[in-house]
């Protein structure tokens, strides 16, 4: 069969000639590959530009089979601090670009006899959860699978539309921009995706209005060795967002791991972290473990926000001469403000919670250059055998 597939792509602002090279790349890497490709860079909040792009593809194609929306956005903060600005972008990339590229396309996919709308957006069970540690995420996601909800009735026997989205966290640059380059190892490779995706498009119109998970989808074609779709075989997972198998999973993979689990109600605290004085004993072992060395490596400082028990402001500066670590704000402005509970402060430098884990669901706020945020992990990482 020949694969046929026109690009479009949101653009970014600050990068236009890596985008360019991007999309360039994978039109190489299609047409290597047997298949033809028609490279559109297209800014899904503009009408205009999607309906042009719908023409040019039509033109060079003679119709189209399949869209998959998968443009997206994100910004997992909660609503006093997520700036309009993002909520506007989220929703107009999220939810309203994906509205209008199906109806620029539904036209020419009602001429279709395969025809698929795919929307990469999560199932609807509506969890308040989500909603509480990023409300204005979940609406603009969900939006896009309330789409799939009214188009699948709207255009029944027409056009197959359906949701899918994956069970674990899956490699991409927007995982690795909010976890760091070390949650690579969490995560599965694209390619479970593209073939619960291709899954999909096998089936009949019939088969609409589903919201699939990756992982469910493709153990009913049969596949039983997941491995081979990690990143790391053999390494536990990130569980995805949105699903209401999330805390159970969560809670088996890190207790698995000798981890307190994240989205359950809390264990009995340790002596140790009921002791008073456990931030401050934290941030003595950090002290006395400081070196030149990791200084001049991480260069930032970093501001604490703790609540609870020994909570109030504290700073480690990893920038200045051979480090410092104080109560109160530090001298120069913080690159990276951390707010969390003084709980799971000790719990994360102590190897007990995964800084990630703690960021995904909402137990760890941060504020500030994500990329040194990264470097402190690291950082605990080393002090773990210490503390």
């Amino acid at each position: 069969m020949e694969q046929i597939l026109s690009l479009l792509q949101r653009p970014l602002r600050h990068t236009p000639d890596l985008q360019a090279q991007s999309i360039l790349l994978l039109k190489k890497v299609i047409e290597a590959a047997g298949g033809k490709a028609l490279p559109c860079i297209v800014d899904v909040r503009d009408e205009q530009q999607i309906s042009n792009a719908v023409e040019k593809a039509v033109e060079k194609f003679g119709g189209i089979d399949i869209l998959v929306n998968n443009a997206s956005a994100i910004s997992l903060t909660n609503t006093l601090e997520t700036p309009t600005k993002r909520v506007d972008l989220m929703m107009n990339v999220n939810t309203r670009g994906t509205y209008l590229t199906s109806k620029a396309c539904i036209p020419y996919l009602k001429k279709s006899k395969v025809a698929h709308i795919l929307n990469l957006s999560p199932p609807l069970n509506l969890n308040p959860l989500w909603f509480k540690q990023h409300c204005a995420y979940t609406i603009a996601k969900y939006g896009m699978s309330m789409c799939v909800l009214g188009m699948a009735e709207e255009f029944k026997g027409e056009i197959a539309v359906n949701a899918l989205w994956p069970k674990t966290a899956i490699h991409t640059a927007a995982v690795e921009m909010l976890g760091g380059s070390d949650v690579e190892n969490l995560c599965r490779k694209v390619d479970i995706i593209a073939d619960a995706a291709y899954s999909i498009f096998k089936k009949p119109k019939s088969f609409t209005g589903n919201f699939i998970v990756d992982e469910n989808i493709l153990k009913e074609e049969g596949i039983k060795n997941f491995d081979v779709y990690a990143v790391k075989p053999g390494h536990s997972l990130l569980p995805d967002m949105f699903l209401d198998e999330y805390p159970d999973l969560v809670t088996k993979k890190t207790e698995s791991h000798g981890a307190v689990p994240e989205l359950k109600g809390e264990k009995p605290q340790s002596p140790a972290e009921q002791r008073s004085g456990a931030v401050e004993e934290t941030f003595r072992i950090v002290k006395d473990s400081l070196t030149d060395d990791i200084v001049k490596a991480t260069q930032a400082v970093f501001q604490f926000e703790l609540s609870g028990e020994d909570g109030g402001t504290w700073f480690l500066d990893l920038k200045n001469k051979s480090g410092n670590i104080g109560y109160g704000e530090p001298s120069d402005h913080a690159d990276v403000v951390m707010s969390m509970s003084t709980d799971d402060f000790v719990k994360m430098f102590s190897g007990k919670l995964k800084p990630t884990m703690a960021f995904m669901s909402g137990k760890l706020k941060i504020k500030g250059n994500m990329a040194l945020a990264v470097k402190l992990e690291k950082l605990m990482n080393q002090l773990q055998a210490k503390l």
